[in-house]
């Protein structure tokens, strides 16, 4: 395993550059419908991520002013550089929606082909996207050619299991001017089931010039190593195995530098980590909205503790942030009574 000397910084944690922005390290936060909002985003940058990709946008202007539109294209008090995430299948409408972000304030944007869900699959956005490898090329020529920031592209390895086009996707990704490759190592018929695969994750990145970002799995400090390390990559991207625990970039950064792994928070620190994350989600959506997208955070910060089953479903009950914020509070206060018992 490779971990830094006296003298030296392990390559996950040195600066990369994309279209000459500098991302301050190279453990990046994985763009999430419904997860990855400004609060969520910011709090995994104060735990030690270096970048974040905003949940997606639809490249649908007719849908720009939606409240939950609005609210994905909020950048404000976030660590640039700022990446905005747009999906969609009309080249116009996602050149257009590019524009928009940068107007927006976004610096970089990123293309959605590696969405696996239904709803958007249905539309031939994400993942499905992959089935039409000349729609492919033109929608990355045409956000490159939008903007005057660089494009990303987040991706699979495909769209059916034994029909992975990553190789030939890739190197249409960097003739178009796309500025880094993130892949999920899994094909859309994947979804989230199996194992991410990693072996095609190497091949791009020994096939192309341009930032390859591994993503898929990566579930703790050691399993970023040896991602890393099987497909020298030049980032890791987590996902889902941040959702409940946003300290997993510092745990991985510790670990990188000293190749000992830190404890798992105390309670008081959790319940300090919660309410706060509480109240900056309750700021930033009000009462109503707020309280609702709350419930999922909690329901992943609380999964595992004694008695959490039951405090989950009386959460769920309460309709106001002032309840919600308060059986909280008392959960997670009641577990430090029990430390201390």
């Amino acid at each position: 395993m490779t971990f830094i000397t006296e003298n030296d910084t392990h390559p996950l944690l040195q600066p990369l550059y994309i279209g000459g922005l500098e991302i301050q390290n190279r453990l990046m936060v994985a763009p999430m419908a419904g997860v990855t909002d400004n609060p969520f985003r910011r709090l995994c940058k104060s735990f030690g991520a270096g970048h974040a990709v905003s949940e997606m946008m639809t490249a649908d202007a007719t849908l720009y002013a939606h409240k939950k539109s609005l609210f994905r294209a909020n950048f404000e008090g976030e660590i640039a550089p700022i990446s905005a995430q747009i999906a969609g299948a009309d080249v116009d409408k996602i050149a257009e929606a590019a524009q928009y972000q940068v107007n927006n304030g976004a610096q970089i944007i990123d293309i959605n082909m590696g969405c696996p869900a239904k709803k958007v699959c249905r539309k031939l956005a994400g993942s499905a996207l992959l089935k039409d490898e000349e729609l492919v090329a033109r929608l990355l020529d045409a956000t490159v050619a939008a903007v005057d920031a660089p494009v990303t592209l987040k991706t699979r390895l495909g769209y059916e299991n034994g029909q992975e086009n990553i190789l030939r996707v890739a190197k249409r990704a960097e003739e178009a001017g796309i500025a880094a490759i993130a892949i999920h190592g899994r094909t859309r018929e994947d979804k989230y089931g199996g194992k991410a695969r990693y072996d095609l994750i190497r091949e791009v990145k020994e096939m192309v010039s341009i930032p390859v970002i591994a993503n898929g799995d990566i579930d703790s400090p050691e399993k970023a190593i040896e991602v890393y390390e099987q497909t020298g990559c030049d980032a890791i991207m987590i996902g889902r195995a941040a959702q409940g625990q946003p300290w997993l970039f510092r745990d991985i950064a510790h670990y990188l530098q000293t190749g000992k792994k830190l404890p798992e928070p105390t309670i008081d620190e959790l319940r300090e980590i919660v309410l706060t994350h509480l109240e900056e989600l309750y700021a930033f959506y009000g009462e109503y909205s707020g309280c609702r997208i709350s419930r999922k955070h909690i329901a992943w910060y609380t999964s595992g503790i004694e008695d959490s089953n039951a405090f989950r479903q009386a959460m769920y009950s309460e309709e106001t942030t002032a309840g919600q914020y308060k059986v909280v509070d008392k959960f997670l206060s009641s577990q430090k009574l029990r430390e201390g018992a």
